[in-house]
């Protein structure tokens, strides 16, 4: 390598760099959410945090700011398209633009056989994982075009690629999940815009504590994942940096799996 093409070539460290950046995440108040923000926080972005909870959000909001970054905070339910469509015109009167988001809100599995499902508890899976996502993402990218590019992170599963018994609707919620990031991808490139999902296996927070902490369901899942363990919330927020910042500038329409070993069997 030349000395002029050698200059040419950022520091891996630097493409990792949110500096300048502004970043949106959506159930940003515990778990998956939580972590990531701080963790785009960490890499230089101001953060924008939407969840359901005001009280929550403005402890989150308070750990971004520790770290010497802005944060914002709005209350919506995503499933409600004008409060959905509000969320994200104030960020944008608070921001001016956006560069990263992470479309995290969702709910937890109906931990129930099938056959025991109903039509409610369908709707309110679909409603949240699916529709709120598809929705979300359609706004930010509208913009993102404007702008000239930007990333958009959805949050898949393992369960988006391998049968998982009494997670059905979840399952097939995040396999839309999945494919819809697939579409937004080729869709959008032309814009620069970048979509990528991340596929968590079983990561301890509080949506799962209660099937980990199961005496025979959490000790199935760790039998049936190679590492032996679940995951742990910063080792899926390193993914999402990674997806967030520049090192991963030629990768769209991917889904990042992050399961301890359960797909590769």
């Amino acid at each position: 390598m030349s000395e002029e093409t050698s200059a040419r070539t950022p520091s891996v460290f630097d493409q990792f760099s949110l500096a300048g950046r502004h970043a949106l995440v959506t159930g940003a108040s515990r778990g998956l959410g939580r972590v990531i923000a701080l963790a785009l926080a960490d890499a230089g972005a101001d953060v924008a945090l939407v969840s359901r909870s005001a009280d929550q959000l403005a402890q989150v909001a308070e750990e971004v700011r520790a770290r010497g970054r802005q944060a914002v905070t709005f209350t919506a339910d995503l499933t409600k398209l004008d409060e959905l469509k509000q969320a994200v015109d104030q960020v944008y009167e608070a921001f001016g633009k956006l560069d990263v988001l992470v479309s995290n809100a969702g709910i937890s599995p109906i931990w129930k056989r099938s056959t025991e499902v109903t039509e409610d508890e369908w709707d309110a899976i679909m409603t949240t994982n699916v529709k709120a996502t598809f929705f979300l993402c359609t706004n930010v990218a509208a913009r993102m075009a404007e702008q000239g590019g930007g990333s958009i992170i959805t949050l898949a599963s393992v369960a988006s690629v391998v049968g998982t018994p009494r997670m059905a609707v979840y399952g097939a919620s995040k396999a839309a999940v999945a494919q819809l990031t697939r579409t937004f991808a080729l869709e959008w490139a032309r814009h620069h815009i970048r979509v990528n999902a991340i596929a968590p296996g079983y990561i301890a927070t509080d949506m799962t504590a209660g099937v980990l902490e199961h005496p025979y369901f959490g000790n199935a899942i760790r039998q049936a994942t190679p590492l032996g363990r679940p995951g742990q919330p910063h080792e899926v927020a390193g993914i999402a940096l990674y997806l967030a910042s520049d090192a991963s500038s030629f990768a769209t329409g991917q889904l990042f799996l992050v399961d301890g070993g359960i797909a590769a069997e």
